[in-house]
């Protein structure tokens, strides 16, 4: 699953590096979403910066600015069924795989956040694994937003159709509140059945609902 958009190419002379990042490893519910996003090397995007770092309101507002300047991006999901069968680390590597396989050209280099890569099929280019690169690869961080914006936009829809468990608040990650919907009204279909707290919610068992 995944939606892409790239642009004319440009020629193809300029050396070009992917960002790779995801957002919602850690919730209770949805899917976990990863992006890629194509940069030049040195380009330069104003107020794109790890995602973590900035407000929702202005994470949305860069993203008509990244998709523009990019010379691709894509958006790879893996739902939360996906992530109950394979576990959360393969999902995630899922998704990245769908949203590098969305963009519809090939970069000379590809950054990926975190220290494991995912598979790239038919990419023979150079593959780079940056702890932190959320934070110093313009790339990574451009990817990071879209992911988080995509993600959350996702989970909006998520609270239309469950409202009990405030999914527009929280985004499914194991906040007080979510830990006290959960205990109240059980998981809903969406919920992520292989995660404990989730898990104790089926058989009824209690989970702290402090977070720790």
């Amino acid at each position: 699953m995944y939606s892409t958009f790239t642009p004319n190419d440009p020629g193809g002379r300029a050396r070009t590096v992917a960002g790779i990042d995801e957002a919602g490893r850690g919730p209770l519910a949805g899917a976990v979403v990863a992006a890629t996003v194509v940069l030049t090397p040195g380009q330069i995007l104003p107020g794109v910066r790890d995602s973590k770092q900035l407000s929702a309101a202005r994470r949305e507002a860069l993203v008509d600015e990244i998709r523009s300047s990019a010379l691709a991006w894509s958006v790879g999901v893996a739902t939360h069924a996906e992530i109950d069968s394979l576990n959360i680390l393969h999902a995630t590597m899922l998704a990245m795989s769908r949203a590098f396989a969305g963009l519809g050209m090939r970069p000379d280099l590809v950054q990926v956040d975190g220290n494991r890569a995912p598979r790239l099929d038919g990419f023979t280019g150079t593959v780079e694994t940056v702890i932190g690169g959320d934070r110093i690869c313009p790339a990574i961080s451009a990817a990071s937003i879209l992911a988080k914006v995509y993600r959350d936009q996702l989970m909006m829809e998520l609270h239309v159709e469950y409202p009990g468990y405030g999914f527009d608040r929280h985004k499914g990650y194991p906040t007080a509140e979510h830990r006290a919907a959960l205990l109240a009204l059980g998981p809903c279909p969406a919920h992520r059945r292989s995660f404990a707290p989730v898990r104790a919610a089926l058989t009824g068992a209690r989970w702290p609902v402090e977070l720790s």
